[in-house]
């Protein structure tokens, strides 16, 4: 098949719409539904993501995509029973495979972003996963490969009109991409940058010079995440998975904020006292995930009013102080962070270390280095200069 009509564009008025190739065959299969415009590049945006990141890693990875960026990114690690309860995983009859496991965490990393999104599976989706995806509010998936116990399953999901793509692992693009705005073609080289070797760590100017494999492993995936994010953007990263991304921000301090307070509001999740709110039996997901996120968050009195707190509870919880909440994020440690580009000032690394980061890889190249070198320095953060710029529009 050399070309796919849609139903519309990024918008109903947009029409006619289509994905064609001018040489060859389209490297996707349809296996159900009636993908549109969004879900396209969300598809094949995400699915170069999880590709380069099995290459990276090794290991089975998975992404949420919503409006051609990533709300999250992971690799097939071991889940804890808490980050099992968080995601909503711990009641799953079936072993998490690998793939099942990188899925939960993609998901998991910041789930209001992630309602309604478009999954990229790097490995065969197997039965466990298709469970996983079908619990969940989501317009589609692409994975190289369905178990036929999967594909049934993902068939029946939103009653038989849910996306499932097959696209060949196997398919290279041309080198020279193209697109048109406004009636001018646009020409540029793929970016082919190779995330997967350890020679983006040779640069570093902090004093601390110490990158364990796990904090390089998990810089790859901050970068390779970064590589398909609408820029400006930066990407914390912990235990083989992004934790906070901010996308598409003018400024840089923006996105290190953004992704910081995503980081802060994953790992809120986590405390005690969040993890024990008496949620009242049968509440949907995404209600139960947007009052988690209030009661965390700064409005915390618009879920625990009189009147209001009884729709969700069986019982008033005790307000998560200012006090709690920096005692609880104090305790995060560990966490990596990723830039698309170079950090301009020492404020963005003020903010990253508020969220427990210890380790940087960011281009180099700011007029300015010499205070953000002197800021990791600081807080004993080891930075590494990779010279590689990572601009996605």
């Amino acid at each position: 098949m050399k070309e796919l009509a849609l139903k519309y564009g990024c918008n109903p008025n947009q029409k006619p719409s289509r994905i064609y190739m001018e040489a060859g065959e389209l490297p996707i299969e349809v296996l159900n539904g009636r993908p549109g415009y969004i879900n396209l590049l969300d598809a094949l945006n995400s699915w170069q993501l999880v590709k380069e990141l099995k290459a990276a890693t090794g290991m089975p990875s998975a992404a949420s995509f919503k409006h051609v960026s990533p709300a999250g990114a992971a690799v097939g690690a071991p889940l804890s029973d808490t980050l099992k309860k968080i995601y909503f995983v711990d009641d799953v009859k079936l072993p998490l495979s690998p793939i099942a496991t990188a899925y939960a965490r993609a998901r998991g990393a910041d789930r209001m972003s992630s309602y309604g999104d478009f999954i990229a599976l790097s490995d065969t989706c197997d039965e466990v996963t298709a469970l996983l995806i079908k619990r969940e509010v989501s317009d589609g998936v692409i994975a190289p490969d369905y178990t036929p116990e999967a594909l049934k399953i993902l068939q029946e999901k939103r009653k038989g009109t849910y996306n499932v793509i097959k696209i060949d692992p196997e398919y290279k693009p041309e080198p020279i991409e193209r697109k048109q705005v406004f009636g001018i073609t646009f020409e540029q080289g793929r970016n082919e940058i190779d995330l997967t070797g350890d020679n983006i760590f040779e640069n570093i100017p902090t004093h601390n010079k110490n990158f364990p494999e796990n904090a390089k492993r998990d810089l790859k995936i901050a970068l390779i995440t970064l590589k398909y994010t609408q820029s400006n953007s930066v990407c914390y990263v912990k235990d083989g998975q992004a934790i906070g991304i901010g996308a598409g921000q003018q400024s840089r301090i923006h996105c290190t904020r953004l992704a910081g307070n995503k980081a802060d509001i994953w790992w809120l999740r986590q405390c005690p006292k969040v993890m024990a709110l008496p949620f009242k039996e049968g509440i949907r997901r995404a209600d139960r995930d947007n009052t988690i996120d209030v009661y965390i968050g700064d409005e915390w009195e618009d879920v625990l009013r009189e009147g209001t707190w009884q729709q969700f509870f069986t019982e008033k919880p005790e307000p998560l102080t200012m006090e709690e909440k920096k005692a609880w994020i104090a305790q995060n440690t560990g966490v990596c962070l990723g830039s698309d580009a170079f950090f301009p000032f020492g404020d963005n690394i003020e903010r990253a270390h508020k969220s427990g980061v210890e380790y940087i890889a960011q281009a180099g190249g700011s007029v300015r280095d010499d205070n953000v070198i002197e800021t990791c320095d600081k807080y004993n953060i080891a930075m590494a200069f990779t010279g590689i710029r990572l601009f996605h529009h």
